[in-house]
C-alpha cells in the first residue's frame, strides 16, 4: 500500500492495520523500523528517545482515529473534523499538537477539470498523522524524497510538516498552467461564437473559486508556522522553505485572481457579444420579413391587374343570350377596351402606392 493510493506499486510496507498505508519510526532522518501494528509503533516510540512516527492513513474507521487520539492526546474536535472530512485549509493549535487541513488540487488534462482532494494532518513533538480521504495528494512521493535525504528531516516534526506543505503547493502549478491554458481557449470560442462557451464559462469560474478556496487561507497558515512550531522558533534551516512556499502561494494567489477578472471580462464580452449577434438576427429577420411582404405585395398587384380581363372575358364567356351588345359591331372592341381600361387603371394605382 502506498500514501499516493489507497492501493498501489509505488511502496509496499507491512502493515496488518486497515486504513494505514503507512507506518514507520524514524531517527535522525533514518528509518528504523517498519511496524506491523500502530501498538508496536506506540512500543518503539516509548523505548526510543529522539524518534519520531510517521504514520499515514486512508479513510480510517472512526476506531482506528480514537486509538491515536488516546495515545497522542489529540483534541476530540480535531479528531471530529478528520472522521467527517470537508473542512476548509485551517491551521489549529490544541496545546503542543498541531491540526492542520489542506486541500490538495490536481489538474485531469483528458477531462480539462480541476480534481481537489483533502489531507488532515496531526503533528507533535514524536509523531506525524496524516489522513487522507481521497487519492491525493501521493505523500509516498514526500516521504521517499525525505529518506534519500535524511538530513532534511533534520528539524523534525517541522521539517516533516513544511516537506507535506510544499508538495501540496508544488501540485498547484499544473492546475495553473491548465487552468491559463483552459482560458485561452474559452477566448477564442468566445469570438468563435460557440453557443455551449457560456456554460464553460460558468463551470471554469467554479474550478477557480474552489482552488481560491483552497489556496487562499494558507498565506494564514505559514503566518502561524513563523511563530515557530511550539517554542515561538522556527529553525534557521526550514526558514528558507518556509520562505519559498509563501513565495509560491502569493505567485498563485495573484494568478487565481487574475483569473477571475478575466473570466468575469470575458463573460461581460461574450454576453455583449450574444446580444449583439441576436440584434444582428433580428435584424436580418426584420430584412427578409419587409422583402417577403414586398414581394407579397407586387404578386398581389399584378394578380389583379389580371384579374380584371380575366373577370370581363369570363362574362362574355357565359355564352348568354340576352346580351345587346353582342349583337353589336362595337361589342368586341368595347370588351377589349374594358379590358384595357381596368388594368391601366389598376397598374396606374398600384404604381402610385408602391406595390409595383
Amino acid at each position: 500500500m502506498t500514501e499516493g493510493r489507497g492501493r498501489g506499486h509505488h511502496e509496499q510496507v507491512a502493515t496488518r492495520e486497515p486504513g494505514v498505508v503507512n507506518n514507520a519510526v524514524y531517527v535522525e532522518g533514518a528509518r528504523i523500523a517498519t511496524p506491523a501494528t500502530l501498538a508496536e509503533t506506540f512500543t518503539l516510540l516509548a523505548a526510543t528517545p529522539g524518534s519520531l512516527a510517521w504514520i499515514g492513513l486512508y479513510r480510517p474507521e472512526s476506531s482506528l482515529l480514537a486509538e491515536l487520539a488516546e495515545e497522542f492526546g489529540l483534541h476530540e474536535l480535531a479528531v471530529e473534523d478528520a472522521v467527517l472530512a470537508h473542512q476548509r485549509p485551517k491551521l489549529e493549535r490544541y496545546g503542543d499538537t498541531l491540526f492542520m487541513v489542506l486541500k490538495a488540487a490536481n489538474y485531469d488534462d483528458e477531462d480539462e477539470r480541476v480534481q481537489f482532494g483533502e489531507l488532515h494532518v496531526f503533528a507533535g513533538a514524536n509523531f506525524v498523522i496524516t489522513v487522507r480521504h481521497s487519492e491525493g495528494p501521493d505523500l509516498s512521493i514526500v516521504r521517499r524524497h525525505m529518506e534519500e535525504t535524511p538530513h532534511s528531516m533534520h528539524g523534525g516534526t517541522e521539517a516533516v510538516l513544511y516537506a507535506i506543505i510544499d508538495a501540496v503547493v508544488d501540485g498547484y502549478k499544473p492546475v495553473v498552467d491548465g487552468l491559463a491554458n483552459d482560458i485561452d481557449e474559452i477566448e477564442t470560442q468566445v469570438f468563435d461564437g460557440d453557443p455551449q462557451v457560456s456554460r464553460r464559462i460558468y463551470e471554469l469560474s467554479r474550478e477557480v473559486i474552489q482552488f481560491q478556496r483552497a489556496v487562499l487561507p494558507l498565506g494564514g497558515i505559514l503566518e502561524q508556522f513563523k511563530k515557530g512550531f511550539h517554542d515561538g522558533h522556527v529553525d534557521d534551516e526550514l526558514q528558507p522553505v518556509l520562505r519559498d512556499i509563501a513565495d509560491h502561494v502569493t505567485q498563485d494567489t495573484e494568478r487565481i485572481d487574475e483569473f477571475r477578472v478575466l473570466l468575469r471580462d470575458i463573460l461581460a464580452t461574450n454576453t455583449s457579444l450574444v446580444g449583439q449577434r441576436q440584434n444582428d438576427e433580428a435584424q436580418r429577420l426584420s430584412e427578409a420579413s419587409i422583402a417577403q411582404a414586398d414581394q407579397t405585395r407586387r404578386i398581389s398587384g399584378w394578380a389583379a391587374i389580371l384579374f380584371a380581363p380575366s373577370l370581363i372575358g369570363s362574362i362574355y364567356g357565359m355564352n348568354f343570350t340576352v346580351m345587346p351588345e353582342l349583337q353589336q359591331p362595337w361589342g368586341y372592341p368595347a370588351a377589349l377596351g374594358a379590358m384595357l381600361l381596368s388594368s391601366v387603371t389598376l397598374y396606374v394605382v398600384f404604381k402610385r402606392k408602391g406595390w409595383l
